[in-house]
């Protein structure tokens, strides 16, 4: 074999992979894909993470993204392979989660005809990434690949997909072809007008309020957002994903924006004149959650310009990096004596008040409030806790007390179903030192409990709480709203405890109330192992809390 033959295009996008720094790639082989498979085994800087679905495969790949900045890697065969992928796929670019799907394509020999297992997998990705494309020959491989990795990571991060036809992962690849230099991303700044314009609206304002999106958390803006929030004395609300950017200890803290129009946070934004929008992106709610009559100024600090909202009308966008654009505003008002009479202590006060009945509850099954106290009082400030789609996301988003970024990860963009579960094992492998635990309804743990399998044989230290009530919850719960009554929502669970200890993990079944904190403080301490914890929930409280914030007036 000559020299110019010595390796082939699967090793040299191996390389461009080590080029970018991933450190893990999630996925199943297939006929298709040996070669990558192979190559990746063979190298010395990338972990192959074998899963037992490919669901699960992009959602470890999008979660491990979400927590490190750096683009998940998952890979697949074609046809049905590729198309498993999707769902996480689709789920990374609602979320502004960085990641790199890779599936493998018929040969480029037949993709001209009807062929078995082929479909225009390009096709299929492109309507939910940022960029989709085929390598058609090994010389564009380091193209493509550094172009997936640039575009997965730009201002507003997303998925990419590249598509390997059989015949192209096999070819030789030349050996001048080689991986190409990461150029540092430059960090753009506000302009003078936009930052002098943003104290006048500012200095207008009565009752100003910041709404803080997952934008604040990629640029590592927080401390920006509670200086901010500290130097005009404004309340601070987040969005359901970016939970954390400001500590619920905090006095200007407000909690979450998103559930319905009168939860308690909404009151603050009934009050405003005046909404400083920091890294929101109207995909994570419906901006009429906060603004329905379409009658307040807004300032979106952002990495790009928001799409076209009635509810969203910006006064003022100033688009550029977040952390720039905050230090030059900060820098501005300090010339400037302006301070509010912050007034939202209240706020605070009834979504305590609602974790204290909660606490004091000694009902079975457990109310959503008390399985939500206990879990925060199990649990280090710096614990991962992911939440899964349902009745549980709305009850933890609400209350689940939250102190540091990046330690309360919730789905707001697609809000799959089942993503919680395969999703810890990515965040583990991000935050090794860290205690993970995935919070889900009986119905997300059974879509992709198989990957209980994976983090065994990975050796993983994960804890899954499973809110049982043997239904689809939110759906009833909506359904409960709308009609008055439910239809085709109910459904039976296995033993959980046998269904857990026939993968070899640790399974508990919580009997009464005072059982479930100490049952996951000990799983939690344990250090090692998998531990499937059930808790038996009482969701009449849904309907319950519709009632009373119905009912509920805040004057402030």
């Amino acid at each position: 074999m000559s020299a110019a033959m010595s390796r082939n295009t699967a090793q040299l996008l191996v390389e461009c992979l080590e080029n970018e720094g991933v450190q893990y790639v999630f996925g199943i082989p297939g006929e298709e894909n040996i070669h990558l498979v192979d190559a990746i085994k063979q190298s010395k800087k990338i972990e192959f993470i074998l899963t037992r679905h490919e669901q699960g495969a992009s959602f470890m790949a999008s979660v491990y993204g979400r927590l490190t900045g750096n683009p998940g890697v998952c890979v697949a065969t074609l046809g049905p392979g590729a198309i498993n992928l999707l769902l996480g796929v689709a789920d990374a670019e609602t979320q502004s989660t960085p990641l790199v799907a890779i599936s493998a394509q018929g040969g480029l020999n037949r993709l001209h005809k009807e062929s078995h297992q082929v479909i225009d997998l390009v096709s299929m990705f492109k309507p939910v990434t940022q960029y989709a494309n085929m390598v058609l020959t090994p010389r564009a491989v380091p193209e493509m690949v550094r172009k997936a990795f640039s575009i997965s990571k730009r201002d507003k991060p997303g998925a990419t997909y590249l598509s390997i036809p059989q015949d192209v992962e096999m070819a030789p690849a030349d050996t001048d072809s080689k991986p190409l230099p990461i150029a540092p991303i430059s960090v753009t700044q506000p302009t003078a007008s936009d930052i002098a314009k943003a104290v006048e609206l500012i200095a207008a304002a009565k009752h100003p309020v910041i709404l803080a999106g997952d934008g604040v958390t990629w640029k590592h803006a927080e401390q920006y957002v509670r200086e901010l929030s500290e130097k005009l004395n404004i309340p601070v609300a987040t969005t359901f994903m970016s939970k954390g950017v400001i500590s619920d200890r905090h006095k200007n803290a407000l909690g979450v924006v998103g559930f319905m129009r009168k939860d308690y946070e909404n009151f603050a934004f009934d009050d405003a004149d005046l909404i400083i929008a920091i890294g929101f992106s109207i995909q994570q709610f419906d901006p009429k959650k906060i603004n329905p009559r379409g009658d307040k100024k807004i300032i979106h600090i952002n990495m790009f310009r928001q799409d076209t909202d009635s509810h969203y009308d910006v006064t003022l966008n100033i688009i550029a990096n977040i952390r720039p654009s905050l230090a030059a505003l900060i820098s501005a008002l300090s010339e400037q004596d302006i301070r509010f009479d912050n007034r939202k202590p209240m706020i605070r006060q009834m979504i305590q008040k609602e974790l204290a009945t909660g606490a004091a509850s000694d009902a079975f099954p457990m109310l959503p409030q008390k399985v939500v106290n206990d879990t925060r009082d199990a649990l280090a400030d710096d614990a991962i806790v992911l939440v899964d789609t349902g009745a549980v996301k709305m009850w933890m988003a609400r209350l689940y007390q939250t102190y540091l970024p990046n330690t309360c990860l919730i789905d707001n963009g697609l809000s799959t179903m089942s993503w919680t579960l395969p999703g810890a094992l990515g965040a583990k492998l991000a935050y090794p030192d860290r205690t993970i635990v995935a919070v889900m309804g009986d119905g997300s743990f059974m879509m992709n409990s198989q990957e209980i399998e994976t983090a065994m044989r990975n050796h993983l230290h994960l804890v899954f709480v499973i809110w049982e009530d043997a239904s689809y919850g939110l759906i009833k719960w909506k359904m409960d709203m709308e009609l008055e009554h439910h239809d085709e929502v109910d459904f039976s669970n296995p033993d959980f405890v046998k269904y857990a200890e026939s993968f070899g993990a640790k399974g508990y079944r919580v009997t009464k109330a005072d059982e479930f904190e100490p049952i996951l403080k000990a799983a939690v301490a344990a250090k090692s192992g998998v531990h499937i914890i059930t808790v038996p929930v009482d969701y009449r409280e849904n309907m319950k809390l519709i009632k009373k914030l119905g009912n509920t007036t805040i004057r402030l």
